[in-house]
């Protein structure tokens, strides 16, 4: 199956860059190179695209904006975002299961990026994957996630924070503990735990975050070490520089 992509970055060289390193993923057909959101708008009017490949910072309208209009269709194309952006903005991408490639392009971090979105398409997963887009797009009432956008195997999973109990680290990946699985998210806990609401989570460990609501009880290990017990029955390791705060928590 052939993909057809648009490439949309204002910088000539960064097209170029691109078209050359796409050549070396045979199933992807480039049907347009545009300079400006206005171009892409008229590129995707005139042919069924797949997947956009769209600069972040452009003038007079930023690949974002373009992106929160897409965002709007029922079945979108993919969007990879490519950006000289701060850890923060990756970040964010990360938290929401989008793909992002950085300026200037790893073809290594390339050849991830078209192998998910090939997975997704070959998945039909748009819809899933609008709803993702449209979760890190549209403007929040409030800085903290209601849903986390999970992928697994091509496919994205919308899972309600109101669901997860605790959250664990494992290396650049975090599982999330619910009532009646653990989802495994790739992003690491340091960045996902900046996005949860600080009335209801808590660092307790350098691998763990715990709902507050959910401590139960705090007691010594045969090692000496501090260990919560959460009202779901798990328990989880507490460092002596939050025992203070746990114990507050469960008062």
């Amino acid at each position: 199956m052939m993909i057809n992509t648009v490439i949309v970055d204002d910088e000539a060289p960064s097209r170029i860059n691109l078209r050359y390193a796409l050549a070396a993923h045979g199933q992807w057909r480039i049907v347009a190179e545009c300079a400006s959101a206005a171009a892409a708008r008229t590129a995707l009017a005139a042919q069924a695209v797949d997947v956009i490949f769209l600069d972040i910072q452009m003038p007079q309208e930023s690949g974002l904006a373009l992106a929160r209009s897409l965002s709007e269709q029922a079945e979108p194309p993919l969007i990879i975002f490519v950006t000289a952006y701060s850890e923060h903005a990756v970040a964010a991408f990360e938290v929401h299961a989008l793909d992002y490639l950085l300026k200037p392009l790893d073809d290594s971090r390339l050849a991830q990026a078209v192998e998910r979105a090939a997975a997704m398409l070959a998945l039909a997963q748009r819809g899933a994957y609008a709803r993702a887009l449209r979760g890190y797009l549209a403007p929040l009432a409030s800085p903290w996630l209601t849903h986390l956008s999970v992928r697994s195997v091509g496919r994205i999973e919308r899972i309600a924070v109101a669901e997860i109990l605790w959250l664990e680290s494992a290396g650049n990946y975090v599982q999330l503990h619910t009532a009646g699985r653990t989802i495994l998210h790739r992003v690491t806990l340091s960045k996902l735990e900046t996005h949860l609401d600080t009335a209801h989570f808590s660092r307790v460990h350098r691998c763990a975050v715990v709902r507050l609501s959910q401590l139960h009880s705090l007691a010594v290990t045969g090692d000496g070490t501090y260990a919560a017990t959460l009202h779901c029955g798990a328990q989880v390791p507490v460092s002596e520089r939050y025992l203070d705060k746990v114990r507050r928590a469960m008062e």
